[in-house]
């Protein structure tokens, strides 16, 4: 493990000595030059911004699943600069995320001892392990650990997205029973003893950060104090200089889908409103598909491809694209659709496509009720209603309009956004209360299928919700 070079600076002679600065250590479970998923871009964009500010110093630590095999016997690497570490994962134990490597605990101790952060702060669990909780409180007592959540992988077993496993419905609450029902292959015991055994390492946790009120709201249920539980969205970068895109009367309305393709992102949604939007030859309307499908269990690919090819005219798939080119394709289209099936927490691609001032559209459930006003940001329509989708997007095309003025209304700033002084202010000590105060309070439009409202503010869980032990 190479040592970090320390930053030099000079100072005028007589000058008072600057105030130390805050050291943080920004953890996730990938790397973006490894992973372009949501969690790892979001850590990765607080470390860069944490490493412009003159009173911080920043790491990052990301892990590679690949990086063993390839270099084995090396555990922690620093393949593009001082200041980032990759971390080669060997095996993982999905079920209770505990990690059986023998070599992580000396190395992350000697990693701790060395950069002496005064922060934490992991972006995810998994392939670290939960247990590093303890390797990070036990190696320093006082430094502040803070953990943003993402998904619900600690509550469902069902890869977090809480939605039934041979039905895929969604799940409204976790019990070992319920799980079990899922999983018959653990027991609810099993379930049992995976919440105490995850719920050791989470008390060792100072701050727990959700990016939505929806998400927090779970795992509270779940068992995370809510006192210990605050609100903030992913940091992304500053807005854009976005050219709104107007549409003309008679001009083809272009919807643009981008990310994951699969089952739980809702890409059935879209191709069986497409299919009716062409049954009802309504020709203004087209749907542009991008991203990558070769993920994907093989059973999916198969459907995925087979569909594409009985697809219209009205369907373009443009495949997969790099990070360089996300906001050019979002302002090529006039609006973004976001049709997931499950509940999601905060996806990265509503926050983008705000930033770019265009419209979103999206199931009306979850952490997508809450980052899009419906009316405001775009428009909200029943999880898992293609009718309903056909419908909005054929009255849009009548009247684009309404379009048009939600899209010139639109500042690039999301209505849920957080800065950095938001993080600063965990960092530093503040408590949660003072912060969550501090914070704007999303207005959610109650939807089909979304979760009851806590009726006793943040962190209050509905009775529904509860897991049982």
């Amino acid at each position: 493990m190479k040592p970090v070079r320390p930053r030099k600076e000079q100072l005028a002679p007589g000058a008072p000595a600057p105030a130390p600065k805050l050291k943080v250590l920004i953890a996730a479970h990938s790397h973006p030059e490894v992973s372009i998923g949501g969690a790892e871009i979001s850590a990765f964009q607080l470390f860069e911004t944490l490493q412009h500010r003159a009173d911080c110093q920043s790491w990052y630590l990301g892990c590679d699943r690949t990086l063993a095999a390839r270099r084995p016997g090396s555990v922690l690497n620093q393949p593009w600069s001082d200041a980032e570490y990759l971390y080669a994962v060997e095996s993982f134990d999905w079920f209770k995320f505990a990690n059986p490597d023998t070599r992580l605990p000396g190395e992350i101790e000697r990693l701790l001892q060395q950069l002496q952060p005064d922060v934490l702060h992991f972006h995810h669990y998994i392939n670290f392990g939960v247990e590093i909780l303890e390797y990070a409180r036990r190696t320093l007592p006082n430094c502040r650990i803070v953990l943003t959540l993402h998904e619900y992988l600690a509550i469902c077993h069902h890869y977090g997205q809480m939605v039934t496993k041979k039905h895929r419905t969604l799940c409204y609450h976790s019990s070992p029973d319920h799980c079990h029902a899922c999983f018959p292959e653990f027991s609810p015991s099993d379930f049992f003893l995976r919440r105490r055994y995850i719920m050791r390492f989470f008390d060792l946790v100072d701050v727990f950060i959700a990016p939505s009120r929806f998400l927090a709201d779970r795992y509270v249920a779940w068992g995370v104090p809510a006192s210990k539980m605050v609100v903030l969205e992913n940091l992304m970068p500053e807005p854009l200089v976005a050219p709104h895109r107007m549409a003309e009367p008679d001009e083809i309305i272009r919807i643009g889908f981008f990310g994951q393709t699969s089952a739980l992102k809702g890409i059935n949604v879209l191709f069986d409103a497409a299919e009716r939007l062409a049954a009802e030859n309504v020709s203004n309307v087209t749907f542009d598909i991008f991203g990558d499908y070769t993920s994907q269990p093989e059973e999916f690919q198969g459907e995925f491809l087979a569909r594409l090819e009985k697809a219209g005219p009205n369907i373009q798939f443009n495949g997969p694209y790099g990070r360089p080119q996300l906001d050019g394709l979002i302002q090529s289209v006039h609006a973004v659709l976001v049709p997931s099936v499950w509940w999601e927490n905060s996806p990265l691609v509503i926050q983008e496509a705000l930033r770019n001032r265009r419209p979103v559209i999206c199931s009306g459930i979850g952490g997508m009720a809450e980052k899009v006003r419906n009316g405001v940001d775009g428009w909200h329509f029943p999880a898992g209603n293609a009718l309903a989708l056909a419908s909005l997007l054929r009255n849009l095309a009548k009247d684009p309009e309404r379009l048009n003025r939600v899209a010139a209304a639109m500042t690039g700033i999301p209505a849920s956004q957080s800065g950095i002084e938001d993080f600063l202010r965990i960092y530093r000590g503040d408590t949660v209360q003072s912060v969550a105060a501090s914070l704007p309070r999303p207005t959610v439009d109650a939807g089909a299928g979304r979760a009851a409202k806590p009726a006793g503010g943040a962190g209050v869980a509905p009775r529904r919700m509860r897991a049982r032990p």
